[in-house]
């Protein structure tokens, strides 16, 4: 994984993670890195200092951290999707016409969350709704074999 500090033409600055440098450019270049802020797909990444490791050991192995890493962003996920379900309406498949409705005036506004489909969720974007995916809940680490 790569972490890259990102802005975008409207000056929000934002990071963002990918498996690879070669990812976050095919990503790019389709159009599918945006800022989470107002929505521009106009993003460079900004210069920032590599993260090297030093020659001090810490005492963790590398997989050791990434696991440690994995485990961190899967329990974030976890309240992320939390919060939302607890704090948000949900209106299941009419998540579309609901976020459409509440964007032009005509629903009242309130946090929503639901079902979409890639071609809804894109059509939402192209005219300037603000919505983002929600995570997917990351499996129970106290359920696993």
């Amino acid at each position: 994984m790569i972490r890259y500090a990102l802005a975008c033409d409207q000056a929000h600055e934002f990071e963002a993670w990918f498996s690879s440098s070669s990812d976050y450019d095919a990503q790019a270049e389709r159009g599918l890195v945006e800022c989470p802020f107002c929505g521009s797909r106009s993003v460079v990444k900004q210069i920032m200092a590599p993260a090297v490791s030093g020659t001090k050991r810490t005492g963790a192995e590398p997989g050791q951290t990434r696991a440690k890493m994995q485990a961190m962003m899967m329990d974030v996920a976890r309240e992320v999707r939390t919060h939302v379900e607890q704090n948000f309406d949900y209106v299941g498949d009419a998540f579309a016409r609901e976020a459409r409705d509440i964007h032009e005036g005509r629903s009242e506004k309130r946090e929503i969350y639901g079902e979409a489909t890639p071609a809804e969720v894109k059509k939402l974007k192209d005219d300037g709704v603000p919505c983002a995916p929600l995570p997917s809940l990351p499996p129970d680490p106290s359920k696993a074999n």
